[in-house]
């Protein structure tokens, strides 16, 4: 991060809803660069309305999994702001279907996004992140990147990647000064189980009935989330002003709770393996 007196620019990546949204306005109000990629930037001025300072926000249409795209989104930026402070790899939307439901092409569309999307990102980002020899990357993944429930598969399958690659990247670019930070929102209150950012199978099966229970509930919960997005976008910009601190940033009391449990699962296998475990190595190694 540059000093306290001059202004950071920040790289986001879904910027017209949920927190993305919410880093954007926070940002521009204490006066940092913000290049705020979308597939519509006519959302992304609405949303913010008259109330943001936009003189130091540039607005970009990308496609992240194009490529090219990316790659000039990232070097437009670079060249208006004169750097590159953080980078956040938050676009993404939910898929909600049993694994049997989930086409081919579902499956390629999210990880496109969840996963093609940020691996461009990074490879246009890390250049000037390196040359600097600072920076941050922030991925936004979700409580869902460690740990998961039926019906969410095809989502958990892009988390969990992200997850993998945040934790090689972050030993990767250690050496040139650049920090990593996994983020793992629990259930927020923004418009993610809307039809906005929340897809469904184009047929589903009767063999799932519990699949389509937990859909229903999930609909339902929609504006009683727990998870309050101004303090959550606050806390990732608080975060990312501190070198030290641990490579995951786990957000809400419920993401607490699920990534305790998952660890205590995982735990238990352990020790229930610990005998087992060496019985397949060669004799003396």
């Amino acid at each position: 991060m540059p000093s306290t007196t001059a202004p950071a620019t920040w790289f986001i990546t879904g910027a017209s809803r949920g927190i993305g949204l919410e880093l954007v306005r926070q940002l521009l109000a204490q006066g940092d660069n913000v290049a705020a990629t979308t597939r519509s930037t006519e959302r992304l001025t609405a949303a913010l309305g008259g109330a943001a300072d936009t003189s130091r926000l540039l607005t970009l249409t990308v496609d992240l999994t194009d490529e090219a795209q990316v790659e000039n989104a990232v070097d437009r930026a670079a060249e208006r702001f004169g750097r590159l402070d953080v980078v956040v790899n938050n676009a993404g939307y939910g898929f909600l279907a049993a694994v049997e439901e989930t086409s081919a092409k579902d499956v390629r569309d999210m990880l496109d996004v969840q996963v093609v999307g940020v691996w461009n990102v990074l490879r246009a980002a890390l250049p000037v992140l390196r040359e600097q020899r600072a920076g941050r990357v922030i991925n936004i993944s979700s409580i869902l990147g460690l740990t998961t429930m039926p019906g969410w598969a095809l989502y958990c399958a892009g988390k969990f990647a992200l997850e993998g690659l945040s934790e090689a990247l972050a030993a990767e670019v250690a050496d040139f000064g650049i920090k990593v930070t996994v983020v793992e929102p629990g259930y927020f209150r923004t418009s993610f189980l809307t039809t906005d950012s929340l897809a469904l199978p184009a047929e589903t099966s009767e063999h799932y009935p519990a699949v389509r229970t937990m859909v229903e509930d999930h609909l339902e919960l929609q504006g009683r989330q727990l998870g309050d997005p101004v303090k959550g976008a606050a806390a990732i910009i608080e975060r990312a002003g501190h070198d030290d601190g641990p490579l995951r940033q786990l957000l809400g009391s419920d993401a607490h709770a699920y990534a305790t449990a998952k660890v205590d699962a995982l735990r238990a296998d352990l020790v229930a393996t610990a005998a087992s475990a060496a019985t397949t190595d060669f004799p003396g190694a």
